[in-house]
């Protein structure tokens, strides 16, 4: 019986390892994140530069519509 059974563990194939599989799972998603992330950032940085913009044009006109007075 022991005879067996280290004659079946000799010769593990490399992805019959659970840690290999774990391993290549998490370094998967890890990579597919990274690039997730990047687009993330890059949609946020258009909506925060939309809005100043929006938010500066609104604060032109509340200028120019008050005679040019700053309000505070």
């Amino acid at each position: 019986m022991t005879l067996l059974a280290s004659s079946s563990a000799a010769n593990p194939s490399l992805l019959a390892e659970p840690g290999t599989i774990a391993f290549l799972v998490v370094f998967g998603m890890a990579v597919l994140m990274y690039f997730v992330f990047r687009s993330m950032s890059k949609h946020l940085r258009k909506v925060n530069d939309a809005a100043r913009a929006e938010a500066e044009l609104a604060h032109a006109d509340l200028t120019e519509a008050s005679g040019g007075k700053q309000a505070s």
